[in-house]
């Protein structure tokens, strides 16, 4: 798995577990849904680490809570 499927499955699951939308999601984190559609969507391959936290700012956890997760911790280096 590369980071961008980590973040796109991360943003999921945050939104499953608290049972929002997309269009939900954009506005509790004052981003336009075109933002967290192109990283859902694959077309942003790298998400900015502001927009990142813009969406922990609107789901009320941290950047640290975020990335705890074992889709991160089990990521491989992608520089080989």
């Amino acid at each position: 798995m590369d980071t961008a499927t980590a973040v796109r499955n991360r943003i999921l699951q945050l939104c499953g577990e608290r049972e929002i939308s997309i269009n939900r999601l954009s506005t509790i984190s004052a981003l336009p849904p075109s933002s967290i559609k192109n990283i859902l969507y694959g077309k942003s391959q790298n998400p900015k680490l502001l927009t990142i936290k813009m969406i922990c700012d609107g789901l009320g956890i941290t950047l640290g809570e975020f990335f705890s997760s074992p889709e991160f911790d089990s990521l491989e280096q992608e520089i080989q």
